[in-house]
């Protein structure tokens, strides 16, 4: 399947495009769509919680990183990676053996949660019951696992600040260096700087991130060569194009800002030459009506924020004055705008500001009119519901491959049913025969009976439960060998899952 797939999870889903029916982990089956019920690739289609009339939505917006730009994470996690490796050795001290290690970047999936003070990597439940722990990459056993986390009167909330939560993509890598480090710190004491704990290399790991950000190591090495890091994906421009075909006004707000956003979505949007090359332009502004960089999201979504909102002079990258996004008299011939060829209309790029801000921009007069597509729970999709009550759509491209599995694993999750269902018949008829010896008056016989089934019985459940057990270890293992499904552990939503639930409903 190509990388111009995206499984998407919305709580508004259009009606006027696509809607499938998971059918409980079925192969969907198509409902409505512009091909006239033809098969589409599974990871082409949106899955959906609730339906939208599109006729109410008169904008469409859009996250750029992990949203349409879907990085590499073989590439660019990896990159990531070893820039935090080299801050935490040259910058905070650490020893330069950390140089020789490596990244995993299978290893780590998205929901977990890192437990900073004892260095513990967490799946949990919907209902916040830790059901995997490693401390590193050692597994904890079921007694450490109950003894640490099942034991207290007032159950964790397990947030910050003693807590991190790897909801996005970018957090994977550190999230593996984090566990790394805890097997370096447990086995070498004495080779990590004097007085760090698991909270300190937690922080360490976060402030070596932070400074490759700040100092542009990776947008550099990305917009050298974006193919490197970077799928391409011949299916954005089609569907803008069809957006704005609609009448829909389109926006993309993004943290990036606009010099490597300029580069990204040359990369997406750019027509290649016959030798792959592109040509860096600014035709792509001609699908959208505003660009927003450098929004500082989540902050953005707050509509009392009071921040500055600069016009970007795109051929210049120069920030213009403006009130409140009203162009500003510029002193000599420099134009606030960039006219784009053949439209009659011209996209504005800006820097800053709030929803504000934007929302006069496109002359929105309600919130529920906006439809917004992003990667991130908190970032992109709680803010924005929220707080504006935006209709949201989340990109989750992981999804591609484990709704492909479930169709694949079909056979085996029906026999975990039938097995869960016989298991649970037996402990009845168990329950319904110790109720009646204790509770009713029998005859010996009777009894010795009964006793003698309550045995059986028992026997055969072990034996039930014994391979249902089994069959569910290797139905996980089959999705992920450590953290299984995304969106399940056992038979519960994982807390991943049901931060979407929260998030989108």
């Amino acid at each position: 399947m190509d990388h111009s797939a995206r499984t998407m999870l919305g709580d508004k889903a259009s009606k006027s495009h696509l809607t499938v029916n998971t059918n409980g982990g079925e192969k969907p089956h198509v409902w409505s769509s512009s091909e006239g019920g033809c098969q589409i690739d599974i990871g082409k289609q949106i899955f959906c919680n609730r339906s939208l009339n599109m006729k109410n939505i008169i904008a469409v917006g859009f996250d750029m990183d992990y949203t349409l730009a879907q990085y590499k994470p073989e590439t660019f996690e990896s990159l990531a990676y070893e820039g935090t490796i080299r801050k935490l050795v040259y910058n905070l001290g650490y020893p330069q053996e950390l140089l020789e290690w490596t990244f995993d970047w299978k290893y780590m999936v998205r929901g977990l949660v890192l437990d900073k003070k004892r260095g513990n990597i967490l799946k949990m439940d919907r209902h916040k019951y830790v059901k995997v722990a490693y401390h590193g990459f050692k597994e904890l056993s079921k007694e450490d696992k109950v003894g640490t986390y099942g034991n207290t009167l007032i159950q964790d909330s397990f947030d910050e600040p003693d807590y991190a939560l790897i909801d996005t993509l970018f957090s994977l890598a550190e999230a593996y260096l984090f566990a790394q480090l805890v097997d370096f710190r447990d086995n070498n004491p004495g080779k990590v700087p004097q007085g760090t704990d698991y909270s300190r290399m937690y922080k360490d790991v976060r402030a070596a991130v932070d400074l490759c950000h700040r100092d542009g190591t990776l947008k550099q090495m990305v917009a050298k060569n974006p193919k490197r890091y970077i799928n391409e994906d011949t299916s954005i421009v089609p569907m803008l194009k069809m957006l704005r075909a609609s009448g829909r006004s389109t926006f993309l707000v993004t943290n990036s800002l606009w010099d490597y956003t300029n580069i990204v979505m040359n990369f997406l949007c750019a027509s290649r030459t016959s030798d792959g090359g592109i040509t860096c332009n600014f035709d792509w502004l001609q699908y959208f009506d505003v660009v927003i960089t450098g929004s500082a999201k989540p902050g953005f979504f707050h509509e009392g924020k009071h921040a500055n909102i600069f016009e970007v002079e795109t051929e210049s990258g120069m920030l213009l004055n403006t009130d409140n996004g009203t162009p500003m008299p510029q002193v000599g011939n420099t134009s606030p705008k960039v006219l784009l060829k053949g439209l009659n209309k011209s996209c504005r790029v800006f820097q800053g500001g709030s929803v504000g801000h934007l929302h006069k921009l496109l002359s929105i007069e309600s919130s529920s009119q906006v439809l917004y597509v992003g990667d991130h729970i908190y970032g992109d999709i709680l803010r924005s519901k929220k707080v504006l009550g935006w209709r949201t759509m989340l990109v989750v491209p992981e999804l591609e491959r484990e709704v492909e599995l479930l169709w694949e694993l079909r056979d085996m999750r029906k026999q975990l049913r039938l097995l869960r269902n016989e298991r649970d018949l037996v402990e009845d008829q168990i329950h319904h025969l110790k109720w009646a010896l204790k509770f009713e008056s029998l005859r010996n016989d009777e009894k010795q009976k009964m006793t003698s089934a309550v045995g059986e019985l028992e026997s055969h459940r072990d034996q039930v439960r014994l391979a249902h057990q089994q069959a569910q270890w290797e139905c996980h293992q089959k999705f992920h060998k450590i953290w299984g499904q995304l969106m399940k552990t056992g038979y519960q939503n994982s807390h991943f899952a049901h931060q979407m639930g929260l998030t989108m409903a």
